[in-house]
């Protein structure tokens, strides 16, 4: 009986000394993620915090939220204008958002809020960091063929994310000694401008819903084709 009756304290000491390490454990944790909000699902997004598990999903929240989406570019301190909407019918522009910071070509581009936040993190986490490995020079000007183009894929499919301004074409980077990196010239072979080309490509699926590149098909020889169709956690990426 006594025998039994230790084995019973035992038992309930170590629950004890369980539970202790289990609430050691989750108050070491909260710390860490107070420390590490990029890894927070539950922390408020900031564009300026380096990737983490939580960024995918907390951009990809924004896709259906373009109110939360801009007050994630203010708290950023993202320079941007909010315009006024335009068009009708399946291709009105509700959410019309323009970066101030970011230098393109051949105008700054008017695009969804959840774009603008997707080129603002890939821009600075992506694109830049892989010039300065690849192509030993920052990139200074990004080219584009446009955002807004009311049509639906492929002439008569579903309405295309370009309908509603959801999407961007990247046509090619212009770095600040010089060098112009098309991806319709340099998609291809082993030089590091085409090493670059597939690096952002790889970095774009981290933040858009979809990316297209000339993998895809034809029709993207010679772009890079970004947009935020609302697709959940991960996207389409090719």
């Amino acid at each position: 009986m006594r025998f039994a009756h230790q084995l019973d304290h035992f038992g309930r000491d170590r629950l004890a000394l369980g539970l202790l390490l289990l609430a050691g454990l989750l108050l070491a944790s909260r710390a860490w993620l107070a420390d590490h909000p990029q890894h927070d699902p539950w922390a408020p997004l900031d564009l300026n915090d380096p990737p983490g598990w939580a960024t995918q999903g907390k951009l990809a929240s924004l896709r259906s939220d373009p109110d939360e989406c801009r007050a994630v570019l203010e708290r950023s301190g993202v320079a941007f204008a909010a315009l006024e909407p335009a068009g009708e019918g399946m291709c009105r522009r509700a959410d019309r958002t323009q970066l101030r910071a970011a230098s393109f070509s051949p105008a700054r581009p008017v695009v969804t809020c959840p774009v603008a936040a997707g080129l603002q993190v890939w821009l600075t986490r992506s694109v830049q960091p892989a010039a300065a490995e690849l192509l030993g020079s920052p990139i200074v000007r990004v080219e584009h063929l446009g955002t807004f183009s009311c049509r639906r894929i492929g002439g008569g499919g579903n309405w295309s994310e370009h309908a509603t301004g959801n999407a961007i074409d990247i046509a090619a980077f212009v770095t600040e000694d010089g060098q112009r990196v098309s991806v319709l010239r340099g998609w291809d072979g082993g030089s590091a401008g085409a090493d670059f080309l597939h690096r952002v490509r790889d970095g774009a699926c981290d933040v858009f819903g979809t990316v297209l590149s000339p993998e895809y098909n034809a029709a993207h020889a010679d772009h890079l084709h970004l947009d935020q169709a609302a697709r959940g956690l991960g996207g389409f990426c090719r």
